[in-house]
């Protein structure tokens, strides 16, 4: 009799998902919106297996330069898919991938390195000269895809034969990616092959009825997320549209040639493609499901994007999480539901493999409709902070995990968010909820955060589609039922300090506001 092997011996490797992909589905189509830097003779119009050969041919060169199994190797480039490609390569060869986000200010980045223990880096001459200038002593060696002055090009190492692929133990460290950092300097969050299996199982699950549709993304290609997402794409045969530029005037003409099934971005960028909903050629008439996942989405937002369909029944599930746990709740939205969502619902755990509960200040499960804590308990949680296992274990109560947020359980034990504890102000219920009713009123609105100022008091930031003047007139009717508030601060979107994922730095802002960078 055969010993079926137990969940903990189970794993999601990152290194064969190409190849393995490509010989179950054969040359399935992969677009993307600008060539890959490790390799632009390729084009834009590429395969399955045309990433496979790319990824193993990538893991041959890593090898010859050196690089072995269990060694760190930080990618810290330009943005574009090739990020996703040499994590791969990177992990086929059984090395532990540490993705950096493009957009890491260079003293930030320097830190990440440093926490790291002088890893390989592999990075580019727009980094090298710009934010990185300055780092070579923080790491082993440079690898560079183009041609950085100090680095060792990768150039140098075409043609050399890919090794087998090395298949770590499932509990060992295999990936590295950071958290979102809108409290300070990002944490760098350890990842191994078993937790990532206990994210990806579910997923597949809620992805099993759009198999097969083709997927348009735009997601930072340093967040765990993405790989999971792709995992499950790869596994059901979907042809990919990778979108690195997100603006909708290249995107609209982009999903108008595909016409896309799924598409998946950041809360913030679907409601910059709202205006994709009534664009020439309808290029979301085809959608069956979108997906939203690193912070909660406006229900104006959504009803736009569902309208948009031509679908019989399209929906959009929302993923509840972070990078330390991966999603603990789901929630599912349709054109029915969406017309009554609540913003702040946010889900039940996903059975089987989350747990979510809320607490009171003494650790104690909050009654129904009190207002707490929020925990989770999940098998997909990671292993440990590098550098900072104490600040790690603090988030720990046993096998729960404190997510940071404060929110309530109704009745029937769907997860209510509020907001983030550190972003609590006492004069206001939810800053979410405000900014929820806002939108929705408002539909110039391209996005409000509603911050505390210097003495506490809310103080909302607003920017407006097409950098237009706020009426004052429309907003003062706008908030003549909602929690006094100063007056409104008008910023241009792109002044909003964000993360990789587009989620807004609230603590960046009111500091920005306290030493009078914006009047």
């Amino acid at each position: 009799m055969t010993r079926q092997p137990l969940l903990a011996d189970r794993g999601f490797y990152l290194g064969p998902v190409f190849r393995r992909a490509a010989d179950r589905h054969g040359a399935v189509f992969v677009t993307l919106d600008r060539p890959l830097d490790v390799n632009p003779s390729l084009g834009v119009d590429l395969s399955y297996r045309v990433l496979a050969d790319v990824v193993e041919e990538l893991s041959g060169r890593l090898w010859e330069a050196g690089v072995r199994p269990s060694e760190q190797v930080a990618i810290h480039k330009t943005d574009n898919v090739d990020i996703m490609l040499l994590t791969c390569a990177v992990s086929r060869i059984g090395a532990v991938p540490a993705l950096l986000s493009p957009g890491l200010s260079g003293p930030v980045a320097a830190q990440l390195l440093e926490r790291l223990r002088r890893p390989w880096l592999i990075t580019d001459r727009a980094k090298l000269e710009g934010p990185l200038k300055g780092v070579a002593g923080l790491v082993r060696h440079t690898l560079s895809v183009d041609d950085a002055p100090g680095a060792i090009p990768l150039e140098k190492f075409a043609g050399a034969e890919a090794p087998a692929p090395v298949r770590l133990h499932p509990r060992e460290p295999s990936l590295i990616t950071h958290s979102s950092g809108t409290t300070g300097v990002p944490k760098l969050a350890v990842h191994c092959p078993n937790t990532m299996w206990n994210r990806l199982v579910p997923q597949q699950a809620m992805g099993w009825p759009t198999r097969g549709e083709t997927a348009a993304l735009h997601m930072s290609f340093v967040h765990s997320r993405f790989y999971h997402l792709l995992g499950v794409l790869l596994h059901f045969g979907s042809p990919l549209v990778l979108i690195t530029d997100p603006d909708p005037a290249s995107v609209g003409p982009l999903l108008k040639r595909h016409r896309p099934g799924i598409v998946e971005t950041h809360p913030n960028t679907f409601v910059l493609w709202e205006e994709l909903a009534d664009a020439p050629g309808a290029p979301l008439s085809r959608v069956r499901a979108y997906g939203s996942t690193f912070d909660a989405i406006h229900p104006r937002t959504v009803r736009r994007l569902l309208a948009a369909s031509n679908r019989r029944t399209p929906w959009l599930i929302q993923l509840y999480g972070q990078s330390e746990t991966g999603p603990v709740a789901f929630q599912w939205f349709t054109r029915r539901s969406a017309g009554r969502a609540d913003g702040r619902r946010v889900g039940i755990g996903i059975p089987g493999f989350t747990r979510v509960r809320v607490t009171d200040p003494d650790g104690r499960p909050a009654e129904p409709g009190t207002p707490g804590r929020i925990e989770a308990r999940t098998r997909g949680r990671i292993l440990t902070y590098l550098g900072a296992r104490e600040q790690y274990e603090r988030q720990l109560d046993g096998e729960w995990w404190q997510m940071g947020d404060m929110g309530y359980r109704s009745r029937l034990g769907t997860l209510h968010l509020i907001d983030r504890e550190i972003d609590r102000i006492d004069a206001v219920h939810s800053n979410l909820e405000v900014e929820d009713t806002l939108m929705s009123r408002l539909e110039e609105l391209r996005e409000v955060v509603i911050v505390p100022g210097a003495d506490r008091e809310p103080v909302p930031v607003v920017c407006v589609r097409d950098d237009k003047p706020l009426d004052p007139e429309r907003w003062r009717k706008a908030t003549a039922d909602l929690p006094a508030m100063a007056e409104p601060r008008q910023w241009r979107f792109e002044e909003l300090p964000m993360t990789a994922t587009w989620k807004v730095k609230r603590v960046e802002i009111t500091r920005m506001l306290a030493e009078g960078a914006r009047t």
